[in-house]
């Protein structure tokens, strides 16, 4: 199986998003910013980092690549797509995923390791998790907090599609402890924490981020 790794200007973990999928067994395939083509992958990352460098707004600008066009296409057919970090913040510009992703509450950088919990296995991202499942995975950003309407909350609570939500104290302020979304038809996910950095129990918190790169393997290969 392809997966593709998106790399912006100021993207800074699609070497560690290519390893995960490297480690889960699929195929890492380098995509870059100002290139439409999607190399005939079968799914795409959009990694964490600080895409042009977050002016205007993270994610404002990386939302009008070139290759986000051919994404935004492939999403509507049901590619999979995730965005990790800053790659959620594309996504929501993107208006694959709804609401934002603001300021944190305390107005500080935030990095540590957080734990969260599966709150969905429907997406194939998620799959390999038990609902309810609680892991541990690092968590970074400035602008963290999940923000939408009522309307929009209300939608996300009622089809399922919060994918994961973080576990004790509110990190970022994000409504409802939401850490990870999913569009309406579940293909697209987008996660604030980074599971890239949880795939060895040696070098990170614990191993359990792998479960999100072996979804998708699992989900894909028949």
């Amino acid at each position: 199986m392809r997966v593709g790794v998106i790399t912006f200007p100021g993207t800074l973990d699609d070497k560690d998003a290519a390893r995960a999928i490297t480690r889960s067994g699929a195929q890492a395939v380098s995509l870059w910013h100002g290139d439409a083509d999607l190399k005939r992958v079968e799914a795409v990352i959009l990694p964490g980092g600080f895409s042009y460098g977050d002016y205007l707004r993270a994610g404002a600008i990386s939302r009008f690549a070139p290759v986000m066009k051919s994404v935004i296409e492939a999403a509507g057919e049901g590619m999979p797509v995730l965005g990790i970090c800053n790659g959620f913040q594309v996504l929501c510009e993107s208006h694959l995923l709804p609401g934002a992703l603001t300021r944190n509450s305390d107005l500080h950088f935030l990095c540590r390791d957080q734990e969260i919990e599966i709150t969905s296995n429907k997406t194939p991202w998620t799959r390999t998790f038990s609902i309810n499942e609680k892991i541990v995975i690092p968590i970074k950003n400035g602008e963290g907090s999940f923000q939408c309407d009522d309307k929009t909350l209300a939608q996300l609570e009622d089809q399922g599609r919060v994918i994961a939500r973080y576990v004790g104290d509110n990190p970022n302020g994000s409504r409802n402890l939401i850490a990870g979304i999913s569009n309406e038809q579940g293909n697209v996910v987008g996660l604030m924490p980074h599971p890239e950095h949880a795939i060895d129990p040696l070098t990170g918190p614990s191993g359990a981020g792998l479960g999100f790169f072996t979804s998708i393997l699992n989900s894909m290969v028949k």
